[in-house]
């Protein structure tokens, strides 16, 4: 039986998108990284998680874990633009499972909050993988995840407001961590592995009749 999962496949899918959308998942591939993560917990208003997600895609932060706890919904493809398409979206239906995934995956959990013990952006330690975690636009995080956070992160603020907007504060610390990340020595990009799994998953998103095409491929009967 043929694997959909090796390199044979995806040179066989790849006869079937332009060499110039190949070279454009290469190029975009070789930015995406999976050393940071974010989490986002039961936020109310739709068009902000979508809004996060598009800026995990612009920064190249290739996975996102949505908590629906509260406020199941779906992603609002409008305002994301595409990017639940190159964006990996985990779903969980409780905080707890997403503190289990992340932490069996061997990120630290980070909490952003205003905490008075919090490390301002410039200064948090980017060498380690980290769970970014967002609250709800009202309440913040849940005390689970304080509870269980091995550290904070803050924006400095230097006005008399003390808060931002949830797709605000995801936007300034990712594309913070990101520049800093790739400017390091750190290696933070995909393994050879998930490159191979990702432009698997992108060109089979780039084709219609996928399903035909693949079985086609499996039978071995040329196409």
């Amino acid at each position: 039986m043929r694997n959909t999962s090796d390199i044979h496949y995806l040179n066989y899918l790849e006869g079937f998108i332009t060499e110039s959308r190949r070279d454009n998942f290469l190029r975009i591939l070789a930015q995406r990284s999976k050393h940071f993560t974010v989490a986002i917990e039961d936020i109310f208003q739709l068009h902000n998680t979508s809004a996060v997600l598009r800026t995990c895609e612009v920064f190249g932060v290739q996975e996102l874990n949505v908590i629906e706890e509260k406020y199941g919904k779906k992603i609002d493809k409008e305002i994301a633009l595409g990017a639940q398409k190159w964006v990996d979206v985990n779903r969980f239906d409780n905080t707890t499972a997403c503190l289990n995934s992340l932490r069996n995956k061997g990120y630290r959990i980070i909490a952003t909050s205003p905490h008075a013990e919090a490390a301002d952006l410039d200064d948090f330690d980017i060498t380690q993988p980290a769970a970014l975690f967002f609250g709800t636009e009202r309440l913040g995080l849940t005390q689970e995840v304080l509870d269980q956070a091995d550290g904070f992160i803050k924006i400095p603020m230097l006005g008399f407001t003390e808060s931002l907007n949830i797709s605000s504060s995801a936007a300034i610390i990712i594309q913070n961590l990101s520049q800093r990340l790739r400017k390091s020595d750190i290696e933070w990009q995909l393994t050879a592995e998930e490159l191979l799994e990702k432009r698997i998953d992108w060109a089979q998103k780039s084709i219609k009749d996928i399903d035909f095409i693949t079985q086609r491929y499996l039978e071995g009967i040329p196409v």
